[in-house]
Order: structure tokens, then sequence, then C-alpha cells
């Protein structure tokens, strides 16, 4: 063990934002009690003192990651709301999804478990409270939950993304497998042609991510308002 390790006491705090570290540099698979263990400089069964096993890990992982979007989106600012309620919770999702891009496991993760953390609740709270305050029924605040989804946490579920953010994907084997059956989908085949995506960073899927997210999330926005308009009338 090394002298740094034995001088900070070890807490929940501590084991998870190892845990994180961990996560963002070698993906969520490496993430075991073992490994943690190692990484801390301690024995594996000094952690259950602290996470009651693997899936008490996984759920505070989950907790950290709402803890983080939280602190992105901040408070919130009614009088902003009142004013422009599409542009407060469009910068709200895009915050959001700053955090989702540091941790590309975490959407996942979240998906997978079978808790709520409380913060999740309050980041929804927040966002129907920007849309009321916007001049948003709660029928519509309703539906736009559900219509924006997971967007409100800063990502969405990509079509083509096997296994949590596409873990385990191999990309020569998907190209193969799509041109071999290029004659039964012609109409993708054509988009693909024509679309031409820069994917630098393919974090969140394997076209420019960001560029969709920010579209799908502006449609969803603008015809949300429009539906407030007409109800207005």
């Amino acid at each position: 063990m090394s002298p740094s390790a034995t001088r900070e006491p070890l807490d929940q705090n501590r084991v998870l934002n190892a845990a994180l570290a961990l996560a963002d540099r070698e993906g969520l698979k490496a993430v075991t009690m073992r490994r943690l263990g190692a990484d801390l400089g301690v024995e594996a069964m000094s952690l259950y003192h602290h996470l009651p096993g693997k899936d008490g890990l996984l759920d505070g992982l989950v907790g950290a990651v709402v803890a983080e979007i939280q602190a992105a989106v901040g408070q919130i600012d009614r009088a902003a709301a009142e004013r422009d309620w599409r542009a407060v919770l469009r910068r709200r999702c895009l915050d959001a999804r700053s955090v989702m891009l540091r941790h590309p496991w975490a959407p996942g993760l979240i998906g997978s478990r079978q808790t709520v953390p409380h913060g999740l609740y309050l980041v929804f709270e927040d966002a129907l409270a920007t849309m009321v305050h916007g001049g948003l029924s709660y029928h519509l605040g309703h539906r736009a939950l559900h219509s924006l989804g997971s967007m409100l946490l800063g990502y969405v579920s990509e079509v083509f993304s096997p296994g949590p953010m596409g873990e385990g994907l191999d990309p020569d084997a998907a190209e193969a497998d799509f041109a071999a059956m290029a004659k039964a989908v012609p109409h993708l085949l054509a988009m693909v042609e024509s679309e031409v995506h820069a994917h630098d960073d393919p974090n969140l899927g394997w076209c420019d991510s960001q560029t969709e997210f920010e579209f799908t999330l502006d449609l969803l926005l603008d015809g949300l308002e429009r539906v407030r308009t007409s109800e207005v009338r």
C-alpha cells in the first residue's frame, strides 16, 4: 500500500470518485470491486463498508453522474423561463449533455438500473417547472416530459448502438453486414451515401451526434411552443 493511500481516509465519496475516474479511463467493464480496491490501495473487501457490493457501486455511479448534471444545469431562473422557456430548457439539456460527454458509459448504466436516484426526480421537476413558468399547462408539460425523455439528461438512445453506448461494437463487421444487405435497404444506403458526417468523436453515436441531438431538441421545443400557443388562443 502506498503512503499516499494511507494518508487519506477511505469514504464513499472517495470510492465513487475513483470508480468514476476508472470508468472514464477504461470503460464500465473495468469497474470491479477488486480493481477499484487496487486503485485505492486497499483490499476489495474493505469497500463493502462503504458500498453494498457491485450493485451499490453502480447505483452510486448513477447518483454521482446525476449530481454532476444537477450542478451543471444549476438552479431555475424563473424570470428567464417566463421570458423564453425554450432557451432555458435548451441550455439545461446542452449542459446536461456536456456531463454525458465526459462519461459516455453513463447513459447505458442509467437505463439498466432498477432504482431511480433522488436527484433524477429533481432534474425532471426543474424541467417541468421551467415549462410551467413559460406558460405550458401541466397536461402539455406531461407530454413534453415523455417527448423529451432522456434529452433532459443530455443523451438519446442511438438506433444502432449494441450494448451500453455501443460497447463491444465491431465497426468493420457492422460495415460488412450493411454492405452485404445493401440491396434490401436501398433508402438507408442512399442516406448513408448522401450524408457525410464527421465522427472524430463517436462517443454517442456513429454520426455527428451533437448536431443530431440539437436538431431533435430544437424540433421538439419548437413543436411544444406551437402547441402551447394554440392552447392559449
